[in-house]
């Protein structure tokens, strides 16, 4: 599936971590902690989703997310809890919500759907990075300058090539809240 990306599983009930684990292994590399302090040591920029229970003792899994985000840290975070969504999850700063029981197959499906959503963040904004540089170099040179030079003909490509990645990930969210999950990641870049 997804090769190099590293995903940190945070429970206080160890044989789930390890259950969540054994599933995930074969498609990511995992790492996993066992509270919220362990969470926050096992944090590295290298980690692009935590699957984070929100009840543990300790430090919870709200702080443990309030301090990734405080951080600095772009990782992907799904709350994966027992504990039923209710209006405090509004100011949360979290990707997704599984409520527990989880099944295998909605686990490695909300994996790969938040990573599906972070590449085409990471597309959209280097394509927007991309067409503004594009329209400022078509504004002040001429048609004959730009067709000359390699270095637009590169960056043109690379847009090209961003827009028909764009336009493929878009084609694959099957479903109404993946296509809403990658526009709300979008905006809260902004």
């Amino acid at each position: 599936m997804t090769d190099g990306i590293e995903v940190l599983v945070v429970d206080d009930e160890a044989r789930l971590v390890d259950l969540f684990a054994a599933w995930l292994q074969s498609d990511w590399t995992v790492e996993t902690a066992y509270d919220g302090e362990e969470a926050l040591a096992a944090m590295t920029d290298s980690v692009e989703v935590v699957l984070l229970d929100r009840r543990m003792p300790g430090l919870s899994g709200d702080d443990v997310l309030e301090r990734i985000r405080e951080q600095g840290y772009d990782s992907r975070v799904v709350m994966v809890t027992a504990v039923d969504p209710d209006f405090d999850i509004i100011e949360l700063g979290f990707d997704d919500y599984l409520v527990k029981p989880v099944a295998k197959d909605d686990l490695l499906e909300m994996v790969d759907d938040v990573v599906a959503r972070s590449k085409y963040e990471a597309d959209i904004q280097e394509y927007y990075a991309l067409v503004s540089k594009k329209a400022l170099l078509e504004a002040e040179k001429t048609d004959r300058e730009l067709a000359t030079n390699a270095e637009y003909q590169g960056l043109r490509d690379r847009v090209d090539e961003l827009e028909a990645r764009a336009d493929e990930r878009v084609a694959e969210m099957t479903t109404h809240d993946e296509f809403v999950g990658a526009f709300q990641d979008l905006e809260s870049d902004e």
